[in-house]
């Protein structure tokens, strides 16, 4: 769907061709003096003098601002014949004597030209430029334009239209079936809402989507709007905010009216909380914050705005519903909250053909294998994978885009783009070997690790000078304790390995170390795996569900004995995991010195090749350290 233009009013265009004459005559006066300014040559008075002491002067003009003379017709030394010149006069008792003795007619100066056209000018300029500016900022004020200095009361939505080629489609949107099916509803009420009248059924006024950043909430919006086939207003929730006190509800005032005029229609706010988060606790001093009254204004429309019999459907998006006020939330306002999720295996497969099929793709590419080895991606992100594959694809001169192609397009999204410049010595480029080795091994020791799907020594990112990489097998929403001690031992891999190799270690693993206790203190204080403190929460409920993904949430007021039994607690799962990664890696000193000598000759080792070497870990007992 495209934005539609509007011709240029007709008021607007005679103020802007007001202005530009105006601004023509004012140049024109400034720059062109000899054509409505006095042209006579001015000389000083010492030359004058000097002229008529010579002889060379017929006829003299006195006045009491200035003197004008003719130069002699016969003269040819040097003047133009018959020129007048002017000076500025001083006080001189003998001019007239000279004058006299030089028998040079001299009387009192005629009246001045008057310079009419310059007049007129002086008189009628001004003003049109004055009504031209005026004309042409309230024209645009008044509609005329979107970015005038008078219009920050009027709204900065874009208008969309269903006419469009380009409008997008519920086929357009994939991953996200549920939401689909629930707006679909809104959907049918847009289409026929006389049906759900005929039986006393009230249309929803809002329907609030949620969920992680770039899952498609805005594409989905659209998507409404063209099933639909109804206007599409379209802004996001900061460009109600302003400068000027007054400005944002006067914008929520506009964008209403104007939904009116075009209802039925559907007016979509990007990013909600940016005008919605809660007036509780905020500080807010009355009525006077802009953003409040901005808010207020909004639940004020909602409230009102469908009196008349005006279809109009108000669709919003955030990622962080739990800011947003209560009165936004409840029934009569946005009566529904649709969740947009990051999309499962089927999901990601659907968007991943969706976005292919914009490229040429060879025929040994295997759609179905991305999918599974892309478990977290959301919407944007397997659209970005596809465009880095296009472009890796171009860079190297192929004509369609290879299996290889998409796998690097992966690691590229996963770990950051190949440092191949950043040139290690030997000593760390061994170092490096051997740390990711020991991660792999005890991945593969470890079950509920992933799946070894490569290990690298080429740095990439801003700091990894190699990784390990690893794949989950299925999507997984619930882990078990075991899986997690597994994934906190495989996290020490690479610090266990340089500790038996070197007797030492390095700063490499400090990523490992953070990664691995913030896994450890969650499964203390949030997941209540502790058979000390029981089946505790210790930290606080989750504040974000979407952004606050990986962040550590803050601690509850515990006593000082009850925040030692925690560090503790933590304390003993990391070194438990770590003496199971030192174990493994001891029953595979081998295996760890071959795969390091094969990494260090081919800095890669992935696919078949790895599997078969990973085939051969020694899971010995399985080392199994009692965790208290």
């Amino acid at each position: 769907m495209s934005i539609k233009d509007k011709p240029p009013s007709g008021p607007r265009l005679i103020g802007n061709i007001l202005l530009l004459l105006g601004g023509l005559f004012l140049l024109a006066n400034i720059f062109l003096p000899q054509i409505f300014g006095n042209s006579t040559p001015q000389v000083p008075y010492s030359l004058f003098i000097d002229q008529v002491e010579n002889g060379k002067v017929s006829k003299v003009y006195v006045a009491q601002d200035e003197i004008r003379y003719q130069l002699q017709e016969n003269q040819e030394l040097g003047e133009i014949q018959g020129q007048v010149l002017r000076t500025t006069p001083i006080f001189d008792l003998e001019l007239p004597k000279r004058l006299e003795e030089k028998g040079i007619e001299f009387a009192a100066a005629p009246p001045a030209r008057n310079n009419w056209f310059a007049s007129i000018l002086s008189w009628v300029i001004p003003p049109l430029i004055f009504v031209g500016i005026w004309q042409f900022f309230a024209r645009r004020s008044m509609g005329g334009g979107g970015a005038g200095a008078l219009s920050f009361t009027k709204s900065k939505a874009k208008v969309y239209v269903e006419e469009d080629s380009t409008k997008v489609t519920f086929d357009d949107v994939a991953g996200v079936e549920e939401a689909k099916t629930e707006l679909t509803e809104v959907v049918e009420f847009l289409k026929n809402p006389q049906r759900f009248l005929d039986i006393g059924a009230r249309i929803p006024k809002g329907v609030l989507l949620v969920g992680p950043p770039g899952t498609g909430k805005t594409l989905m919006a659209k998507a409404v709007a063209g099933e639909a086939k109804v206007p599409f207003f379209s802004i996001s929730g900061s460009e109600f905010v302003e400068l000027f006190v007054g400005a944002g509800a006067a914008r929520v005032r506009d964008l209403f009216e104007q939904a009116k005029k075009k209802a039925p229609c559907i007016i979509f706010i990007d990013e909600l909380d940016a005008i919605g988060k809660s007036r509780a606790g905020n500080g807010f001093m009355g009525g006077n914050d802009e953003r409040e009254q901005t808010l207020n204004q909004l639940l004020t429309e909602m409230d009102g705005f469908a009196v008349g019999g005006a279809t109009v459907i108000v669709l919003a998006a955030t990622n962080r519903p739990e800011t947003l006020d209560s009165a936004l939330l409840r029934p009569g306002r946005f009566d529904r909250q649709v969740l947009v999720d990051r999309p499962d295996k089927s999901g990601r497969l659907r968007i991943l053909e969706i976005y292919a099929g914009k490229v040429k793709l060879d025929d040994n590419v295997d759609l179905s294998e991305i999918a599974t080895r892309t478990p977290g991606f959301a919407g944007a992100d397997l659209a970005n994978l596809i465009n880095e594959a296009a472009l890796l694809a171009a860079r190297n001169d192929r004509k369609a885009v290879t299996q290889a192609d998409m796998n690097e397009a992966i690691e590229r999204v996963v770990a950051g783009l190949e440092k191949k410049s950043r040139v290690l010595s030997e000593k760390e480029k061994k170092i490096v070997a051997y740390h990711e080795v020991g991660h792999a091994l005890v991945g593969a020791a470890k079950p509920g690790g992933g799946k070894v799907a490569k290990i690298s020594i080429v740095p990439r990112g801003m700091a990894a000078l190699g990784y390990t990489l690893q794949m989950p097998t299925e999507d997984r929403f619930l882990m078990d304790e075991s899986e997690l001690r597994d994934q906190i031992a495989t996290l020490l891999g690479g610090r266990a390995a340089e500790e038996i190799i070197f007797g030492s270690i390095t700063t490499g693993a400090s990523n490992d170390l953070q990664r691995a206790t913030d896994l450890a203190e969650r499964m203390v204080t949030t997941y209540g795996m502790s058979k000390v403190l029981g089946p505790l929460a210790y930290e606080k409920g989750q504040q974000n569900s979407f952004l606050g993904d990986g962040m550590m949430n803050p601690r509850r007021m515990v006593s000082d004995d009850t925040a030692k039994a925690i560090d503790a607690e933590v304390k003993g799962i990391v070194e438990n995991a770590h003496q199971e990664a030192l174990a493994i890696l001891n029953g595979n000193r081998d295996l760890l010195e071959s795969i390091t000598e094969q990494i260090l000759e081919n800095e890669v080792i992935e696919g078949p090749i790895l599997q078969d070497l990973l085939d051969k870990v020694n899971l010995g007992d399985k080392v199994s350290a009692s965790v208290s």
